[in-house]
């Protein structure tokens, strides 16, 4: 074919073949395997075997058919005693790597968007099995390339008191993380004390870890992937601990003190609203309302200055500002005034409070802020009023992880003091005022509204 075509017409040809290559292996698969909810909760009875182990290694699980597939993921990353370090993904119809399987995909290879798929959050486990004998696969690691299939043995009822999932049985002890991929005994006794080993009660005791039930009773989803990941490195327990605390909380924060910790919020939302505030030249408040925000903002009662210059008065512009950043107000025409949504929340505490705790996490930031976030709302929310932020234990926990402060130095209290989403400048708007280095300790409000803000979405 391609010795009668004239030379012009030989990359026209190409172009074609291309097309139609990337047509094939990248067009999205064909047939829809993915399952209508079912109508009830039900268990399912679930064995999970690690592809081409030798002697086979495998794990019975009974599992809730209402999680959804990231939920699944914890679950077996649990059973199999790995540590959530890589990427994953789950398919309907064939191997994870086959284009032609409906795939389920990590947030990472969601949010990158070079694979067809649904994320799995978004997907209930029901979604994709439904009775005995059904199939679905997932793959860990894509270096290692731990490939296992999950088969529905049975199904059985479920109660409110069901809990997510519980190992019923297994054998052998898994791989353990970048070991290679390997899965016979042979190799594996040169890197686990005993291949043969297998403990239901240790699992299931990963099963019940708080962090886990946390993820189960619908938090936040990154703050469950980010807390599963962190863990390991937390050698003072102190994750586990606020876990628990924080699976046994309730509400904090009656309407009158909600309205009166969030003052700072709503006089300005009322100034802005009713007169608003005209600007000097420099986009900065006028000195007189420097002096009047200066009263009601607690981060200002032991300030030292005239406070009368905003450009002098730190506490008062970040807070300004995070107001901003939080679509409270804005700027129009050298005033600043309240957003539709802030002029509408000026008189609602109870909503203010939600959006408070909606926009705290929701908005553009780069991945230290987000981290960082997660952690002092997860720490906020399981503390009682007039716990002290534990900064320096957050700090060290993002330094286990993976951050580092400028030079390679470990991360410090200071580095939260200016995160993008004005989180800081929150916690010290809605807390008792702090005397001295600029510590936390925190309100019902601030409480309740972290609370809101780790919820499930």
């Amino acid at each position: 074919m391609i010795a009668g075509l004239q030379p012009n017409e030989l990359p026209t040809l190409l172009n074609q073949l291309s097309a139609a290559a990337a047509d094939r292996f990248m067009r999205p698969p064909s047939v829809r395997h993915r399952k209508e909810p079912l109508a009830e909760t039900v268990v399912f009875r679930i064995r999970v075997d690690l592809d081409e182990a030798r002697p086979p290694i495998w794990r019975r699980l009974d599992v809730r058919s209402d999680v959804s597939l990231g939920d699944l993921h914890r679950i077996i990353q649990a059973a199999f005693g790995w540590l959530d370090y890589h990427l994953y993904r789950f398919a309907l119809g064939g191997s994870p790597f086959d284009r032609r399987s409906e795939l389920f995909l990590c947030p990472f290879d969601a949010q990158e968007g070079e694979e067809v798929g649904t994320p799995v959050a978004e997907v209930r486990l029901d979604e994709t099995l439904h009775g005995q004998g059904d199939v679905l696969r997932y793959v860990y690691d894509y270096g290692d390339s731990w490939e296992l299939t999950l088969q529905v043995e049975s199904v059985h009822e479920a109660s409110k008191d069901t809990p997510w999932a519980r190992c019923v049985g297994g054998r052998r002890a898994a791989p353990p993380e970048d070991c290679g991929g390997i899965t016979d005994a042979e190799s594996l006794a040169e890197v686990v004390d005993d291949p043969a080993h297998f403990d239901i009660d240790e699992v299931n005791a990963a099963l019940s870890d708080p962090i886990l039930s946390l993820v189960d009773a619908g938090i936040d989803g990154r703050l469950g992937v980010l807390l599963c990941r962190i863990q390991p490195f937390d050698e003072s327990g102190a994750l586990t601990a606020s876990a628990g605390r924080l699976a046994s909380s309730s509400t904090m924060a009656t309407g009158e003190q909600l309205e009166a910790d969030l003052n700072p919020y709503l006089w300005f939302l009322r100034r802005a609203r009713d007169e608003g505030f005209t600007l000097t030249s420099a986009g900065y408040l006028k000195p007189a309302d420097v002096v009047a925000a200066s009263k009601v903002l607690p981060t200002m009662k032991y300030f030292f200055g005239a406070k009368n210059r905003e450009v002098q008065s730190a506490p008062v512009l970040h807070f300004r500002e995070s107001m901003l950043r939080m679509g409270l107000l804005r700027k129009y025409k050298g005033r600043l005034l309240p957003t539709r949504a802030g002029a509408n929340l000026a008189d609602d505490p109870q909503a203010l409070a939600d959006h408070l705790a909606d926009r705290l996490l929701n908005q553009k930031m780069d991945q230290f802020s987000e981290d960082a976030s997660l952690l002092m709302l997860f720490f906020a929310a399981a503390s009682e009023p007039g716990d002290e932020m534990p900064l320096e234990t957050i700090g060290a926990l993002l330094t286990a992880y993976r951050w580092q402060g400028p030079g390679g130095r470990p991360i410090q209290k200071y580095d939260l003091y200016d995160l993008d989403n004005g989180i800081y400048e929150f916690f010290g708007a809605v807390s008792p005022p702090e005397r001295g280095l600029r510590g936390v300790t925190l309100s019902s409000t601030a409480i309740e509204i972290a609370r809101r803000a780790i919820r499930h979405r």
